[in-house]
């Protein structure tokens, strides 16, 4: 999970060079979403109920949709690596919208000191580009649209927390995948990107890079994570928050040769820092199991 997350912006970026960002988003979980249903529905785990179904899909176009999508918007703008750093202030979203949602939990002054370090870390990279090209850069804006994404993908995994499914958590993720393939298909096909990819134009790359994508990034990191989640301790699978950042920094470098120096780093360290602030001062919930495995004639 640590790992293969962390290669998804490169692969994001590569994949950016042939496919159109619609396209990319329609193209990779539609393949994905249907690949995991095909295979849940072999393995004989519950599928769900229509209104079940619906539910879990809104919930995953907030969470994939916009929050996947924002990422890929923003790699048009931003470098894979500055894209990932940005995204580790994700768990300042989640206890923030978690403190203000009804019922959720209450935000305590260390986590709050923590958020406001993690942010003064992401201005360290966005103030000097400001300051240096105005308004008319692009690391303001890649900001800006990642903390969006962030925002919904924080929103949307805490409405989908307080709703109890009755199918297996993998039915869950193929749903979500495939409804937001399905969002994205319309206005992909508007984009045009199409063309290219039924008309054989696609590069051996491009199609390295969305096979990558959907393999390594949707099915295996996903259910990776689902994984992680029912075997260990939420404070260790929260670990790829510090991992993802460094092996986007790392592949970034070595690929397209991404600026990462110490402004970068000092900037990385900061926002380290106020994450593990949170992390230490924020209840942990209880940890999450998926339904029991059964087949579908299962009463």
């Amino acid at each position: 999970m640590c790992f293969f997350w962390g290669t998804t912006y490169l692969g994001i970026r590569v994949a950016l060079e042939t496919f159109p960002p619609l396209t990319l988003m329609a193209t990779r979980f539609l393949i994905s979403g249907t690949l995991m249903l095909v295979l849940c529905r072999a393995r004989g785990m519950k599928m769900p109920t229509w209104r079940e179904a619906a539910r879990t899909a809104f919930f995953g176009v907030m969470i994939l949709g916009v929050g996947n999508g924002c990422l890929t918007y923003s790699e048009k703008l931003i470098s894979s690596s500055t894209a990932a750093l940005f995204i580790a202030a994700s768990p300042f979203w989640m206890v923030g919208l978690e403190a203000v949602v009804p019922g959720g939990e209450r935000m305590r002054a260390p986590a709050l000191v923590g958020i406001v370090l993690g942010f003064i870390g992401a201005a360290l990279l966005v103030a000097p580009d400001v300051a240096a090209r105005g308004f008319a850069g692009a690391m303001w804006q890649g900001f800006l649209l990642l903390q969006f994404g962030c925002a919904s993908w924080s929103l949307g995994s805490i409405l989908q927390k307080r709703r109890r499914n009755e199918s297996h958590a993998f039915v869950t993720g193929a749903v979500q995948q495939l409804a937001t393939g399905a969002v994205y298909l319309g206005p992909a096909l508007a984009e045009g990107g199409h063309e290219k990819l039924l008309g054989g134009g696609v590069p051996l790359g491009g199609w390295l890079a969305l096979a990558w994508l959907v393999t390594f990034g949707s099915i295996i990191g996903y259910n990776s994570y689902i994984y992680a989640l029912e075997k260990l301790p939420v404070a260790l699978v929260s670990i790829y928050t510090y991992v993802n950042p460094m092996v986007a920094a790392v592949l970034g470098w070595f690929f397209y040769r991404e600026q990462f120096g110490r402004k970068e780093a000092a900037a990385m360290a900061v926002i380290f820092l106020g994450v593990t602030v949170v992390k230490r001062f924020t209840p942990s919930p209880a940890p999450w199991r998926p339904a029991p495995l059964r087949s579908s004639g299962a009463p």
